[in-house]
């Protein structure tokens, strides 16, 4: 590792462990080798690698992931797998309070809507990591009841125990949220993600106009709303193209809206795709679009900017942190996602001069930059 992020980062390593905090444990309630997992898995491993490497004993406990065995190693840290989605929360608190995963000197709470409540019972250095507040994601998550129960555990319960402690967020739009529900302001951190350096301009772009969406087929990225916008889109550019990447539970309902659009000619399912396939597809994509409820941040939206590759998105917090309006590219309403779609395959100078600011934008934000960021959270959690 070189330069100032990764200098900040063993510094901050090194500090800790002259105060006798080693081994760290990170608690999240999906792992990275599932095959649902997302952005907040990949973030996790982004740091918990760097750390390791720094010198850190990290322990990444985790649910079970199909074919993927309960206990592994992986980058430099250790992961542990164990329970389902819902169990995996009591059962990691009992082992934590039991020591079967062994001590701890600090922990790192990642909470995805449903907290492991560690104020409760951890008594060593902690912190929150929190990439967004579900909000209106519970009504597309659960069924009426169940939402509401979300919805308050998450904007009610949580706040007033997890509100003097210290928290980390990827993004300033996340910290306005967790604010508005009751957390205090000083105590809250945005660390922005990292973009890899293998997402880099390159190839050739496609001899027609094409559109890439990245992410798991869940109702909260609301890709419906994207083929209905391409769909409206193809009246001003009728050769458009759009390929969606990824997999999961909506991909019959998709399917079935395709064939009622008849844009099976036009919509290509390429499901999940190695990393030197993504790449290949974000270069050469005009644009990339999301029509994403909610998000803490747009990690494919910053990934195809590393590529020159400039954004369409619908105008929400987490979207606003990823793309800047107008000048790396475009954020737009529900109604207006399918004309701002079509403005941007349009005006070949806009594309390329929000294509580059993008590109410029994204070479700032490092992995190492977020490790040291998330790492710097964590020693004053030791401090205080």
């Amino acid at each position: 590792m070189q330069g100032e992020p990764q200098n900040q980062l063993r510094t901050d390593a090194d500090a800790l462990i002259a105060k006798g905090i080693r081994r760290v444990h990170v608690l999240a309630w999906r792992d990275l080798d599932d095959d649902e997992a997302g952005g907040s898995e990949v973030h996790a491993d982004e740091f918990e690698r760097r750390w390791a490497e720094a010198g850190l004993d990290v322990l990444h406990r985790t649910s079970a992931a199909v074919g993927q065995p309960a206990e592994a190693e992986r980058n430099g840290y250790r992961v542990i797998r164990r329970g389902s989605r819902y169990t995996v929360f009591p059962r990691t608190v009992a082992s934590e309070l039991t020591g079967r995963m062994g001590h701890y000197d600090a922990l790192v709470e990642i909470m995805n809507g449903v907290p492991f409540f560690s104020p409760l019972w951890c008594r060593q250095p902690r912190m929150l990591f929190l990439h967004h507040v579900h909000g209106p994601m519970w009504d597309q998550l659960l069924p009426g009841p169940f939402a509401a129960a979300g919805r308050a555990l998450e904007s009610r319960v949580a706040p007033p125990l997890y509100r003097r402690g210290l928290t980390a967020t990827p993004s300033d739009a996340t910290r306005e949220e967790l604010i508005e529900i009751g957390f205090r302001p000083e105590l809250i951190t945005a660390v922005p993600n990292g973009t890899d350096p293998r997402f880099s301009p390159g190839g050739t772009k496609t001899a027609h106009p094409s559109i890439v969406a990245v992410a798991r087929l869940a109702p909260v990225k609301r890709f419906g709303l994207l083929l209905d916008a391409v769909a409206e889109a193809r009246e001003q550019v009728p050769d458009l193209r759009l390929t969606i990447v990824g997999d999961g539970p909506d991909r019959a309902a998709l399917d079935e809206r395709v064939k009622r659009l008849g844009a099976a000619d036009w919509v290509e399912f390429a499901g999940w795709v190695d990393h030197v396939d993504l790449v290949d597809l974000y270069r050469r994509s005009w644009i990339v679009a999301s029509a994403s409820l909610a998000e803490g941040w747009g990690l494919s939206l910053t990934e195809a900017a590393g590529c020159a590759t400039p954004a369409v998105a619908t105008d929400i917090r987490g979207h606003r942190s990823s793309v800047v309006e107008g000048e790396t590219g475009l954020l737009a309403s529900e109604a207006d996602l399918g004309s701002a779609i079509a403005r941007l395959l349009t005006n070949h100078e806009l594309r390329h001069r929000l294509g580059q600011a993008a590109q410029t934008r994204v070479r700032a934000m490092t992995w190492d930059a977020t490790a040291a960021g998330v790492l710097g959270v964590l020693r004053r959690a030791a401090d205080r």
